[in-house]
C-alpha cells in the first residue's frame, strides 16, 4: 500500500460495466496505456454482475445490446439472459487485454480536485492515487433504492433487493411479497410463482406490458454471423433502425401511441380473462410515459391461483404482516424489493469534492445537469458516462455509451493539443444553455405529457434522465469537444517553474 500512496495515472475509470470497460477498450485503442479502472465489486460487470435475480434477462435485442467494436456472433437468443451478457463482458475484458489495469475491491471513497496540481486526489479502499482525469462510469442502475417503510426492521423474516439476491435463501414453499412493478419484477414473478406456496405483488402503478418476441437464434444464423460479417452488421442496422424510427411518437407526437396501447391491451386480455384483474393491471397513463416492459410470461403469472395482485404499495409492516396503501393485509416469509435504483441522486456525486469546495451533490441539490452528458461545471477533467439526460426509453444503452466514449477521446486529444499541465472545465453558462435546451424539448415528450410519475423524474419533477431525441443526433452532438464551452485552465508560471526545478534537482539527486 505504501508504494501505490503515490501513484498517478493519466486516467482513473471508476466502474467496470459496459460504461467503464468500453472506456478502457478506447483509451488503449488511442494508444494510451497509463490508466486504471477502479472496481468496488471483486470482478467485472457492473449491473450485469449484481442482478442475477431469477429470470434477469435484457429488454434490448442482443445484436444491439453489445459494443459495435466488439460484436458476438454468437449470441443464443434474441433477447440475452444475465448469465451471457455477464460472459460477454468477461470476453471484452480478456479480448482487449484490460485485466493489467483492473484494480477490484477498490471502492472510490473520495475524489477531491487540487487546483494547484491540477489533478484529482482520489481515495479508495485499497490506497489512494491521483490522476489527470477521471471517468465516472458508475452508471444509474448501481445502488438499489428501498423504501423507507415503518416497521420493516420488525419483519421476521428474509428481506432482499432484487439487484442484492440472496440465492442462499430458498423460496420454495415460502409466501412471498413482491415489492413493486418494474422491469424486475415482471421477470422475476413468473419465475418463482411455480414453486413459492403464495405470491403477493403489491402494486402501486401498472406497467404497460408488450409481448417479447424472443426465439433461440438458430445455427445456421449464428454461423453466417461468424463466417459473414456483413449479415451481423444488417442486423444490427435493422434493429437499430427501426428503433430510430420510433424515436419521434415518444419525443414529439406521444398522441400517435394510442395504437402501441391497443397492442398493449390485446396482450393483456388475451392471457388475463377475469375483468376484476384486467381492471388492475391497465394503466391510466400513456404508454411510454414510464418504461415499456417486455413479457409473455408475466400475465399468465399473475393469473394463477397462487398469486394476488394488491393494488398498493406497501405502507407498513407489522410483524410478518405486511399492510398496504389501500387497507390490505398479507402474511409473508419474504420480502423482495423491485423498487429501482437511485438514478436521479447519483451516489457517487456525494463523493466528488470540486474546484469550488463543493460536492456535485451539492451542486446538484436542484437537478442533475452537465454539459452533453458529460461535464459538470466546476469539476474539471471529471466526464460521466451515462450521465444527466442520456438514457433511453426504446433502444440500447451501449449506444449511448459510444457516442459518450467519442466525447471522451476528443477530450483527452484536446488536452493534449494544448499542451503543458492544464484541464477543462465547462462554462457553467454552457451547461446551463444545454439543459435549458434538453428541458425545453422535453416539454412535449411523453415523459413529460403522459400523465405519469416515472423514475425518470427527480424529486423536482424534472426529467434529468432521458434524452429526448434519436442515438445518431446525440452521437453528432457528442462526436467533438467544443473549446468554446469550456475554460482552459493552467498551473500559473510561478508554480510551472518551481515544478520543474524541483523535478530537476530530484532527477540530479
Amino acid at each position: 500500500m505504501a508504494e501505490r500512496e503515490h501513484e498517478h495515472v493519466r486516467v482513473a475509470v471508476i466502474g467496470s460495466g459496459f460504461g467503464g470497460l468500453g472506456a478502457a477498450v478506447r483509451l488503449r485503442r488511442q494508444g494510451i496505456t497509463d490508466f486504471v479502472v477502479l472496481e468496488r465489486a471483486g470482478s467485472v460487470g457492473g449491473t450485469w454482475r449484481d442482478n442475477s435475480y431469477p429470470g434477469c434477462a435484457c429488454d434490448v435485442p442482443s445484436h444491439l445490446y453489445s459494443f459495435s467494436f466488439a460484436p458476438n456472433p454468437e449470441w443464443p437468443r434474441n433477447f440475452s439472459g444475465q448469465p451471457h451478457i455477464r460472459a460477454y463482458l468477461e470476453h471484452v475484458t480478456d479480448t482487449f487485454g484490460l485485466r493489467p489495469h483492473l484494480r477490484f475491491d477498490s471502492e472510490v471513497r473520495s475524489l477531491r480536485w487540487n487546483g494547484e496540481e491540477l489533478y484529482w486526489e482520489v481515495e479508495t479502499a485499497k490506497g489512494s492515487l491521483t490522476a489527470d482525469v477521471v471517468v465516472s462510469a458508475t452508471g444509474p442502475l448501481s445502488d438499489p433504492k428501498v423504501p423507507d417503510i415503518p416497521g420493516l426492521d420488525t419483519f421476521p423474516g428474509k428481506v432482499f433487493h432484487s439487484a442484492r439476491w440472496d440465492h442462499d435463501y430458498d423460496l420454495r414453499g415460502k409466501r412471498v411479497a413482491m415489492i413493486g412493478t418494474g422491469a424486475s419484477a415482471i421477470q422475476i414473478v413468473p419465475a418463482v410463482q411455480p414453486t413459492v406456496d403464495r405470491l403477493t405483488l403489491f402494486q402501486r402503478t401498472p406497467a404497460w406490458v408488450l409481448p417479447r418476441a424472443d426465439r433461440k437464434i438458430s445455427g445456421l444464423e449464428r454461423w453466417l454471423h461468424a463466417k459473414v460479417p456483413a449479415t451481423r452488421v444488417a442486423r444490427r442496422g435493422l434493429l437499430w433502425g427501426i428503433r430510430e424510427l420510433q424515436v419521434s411518437a415518444f419525443t414529439k407526437r406521444p398522441n400517435e401511441l394510442g395504437l402501441i396501447e391497443g397492442l398493449a391491451k390485446g396482450h393483456m386480455k388475451r392471457a388475463v380473462k377475469d375483468p376484476v384483474l384486467q381492471a388492475k393491471l391497465t394503466p391510466d397513463y400513456r404508454i411510454g410515459c414510464k418504461r415499456i416492459l417486455l413479457s409473455n410470461t408475466y400475465y399468465p403469472a399473475l393469473t394463477q391461483p397462487n398469486v394476488d395482485v394488491v393494488t398498493g404499495g406497501l405502507k407498513e409492516v407489522r410483524g410478518n404482516v405486511l399492510v398496504a396503501s389501500d387497507g390490505t393485509e398479507t402474511e409473508a416469509d419474504a420480502i423482495v424489493f423491485g423498487t429501482g435504483f437511485h438514478v436521479t441522486d447519483m451516489p457517487i456525486a456525494h463523493r466528488v469534492t470540486g474546484a469550488n469546495g463543493t460536492t456535485l451533490a451539492e451542486e446538484w441539490k436542484d437537478g442533475m445537469e452537465s454539459l452533453r452528458g458529460a461535464s459538470a461545471a466546476g469539476f474539471p477533467n471529471f466526464l460521466t458516462i451515462i450521465g444527466p439526460n442520456t438514457g433511453l426509453g426504446n433502444s440500447s444503452m451501449i449506444l449511448m455509451i459510444e457516442s459518450q466514449l467519442n466525447y471522451l477521446v476528443d477530450y483527452l486529444r484536446q488536452l493534449d493539443v494544448l499542451g503543458g499541465k492544464i484541464a477543462l472545465n465547462a462554462r457553467p453558462s454552457a451547461v446551463h444553455a444545454w439543459t435549458r435546451g434538453i428541458q425545453k424539448r422535453m416539454e412535449r415528450t411523453v415523459w413529460t405529457t403522459g400523465g405519469c410519475d416515472s423514475w425518470y423524474l427527480d424529486s423536482n419533477g424534472r426529467n434529468t434522465t432521458a434524452w429526448p431525441g434519436t442515438t445518431a443526433e446525440f452521437r453528432k452532438m457528442t462526436r467533438q469537444v467544443d473549446l468554446a464551452e469550456y475554460e482552459v485552465l493552467r498551473i500559473p508560471a510561478q508554480r510551472a517553474a518551481e515544478r520543474a526545478t524541483g523535478a530537476a534537482a530530484k532527477a540530479v539527486a
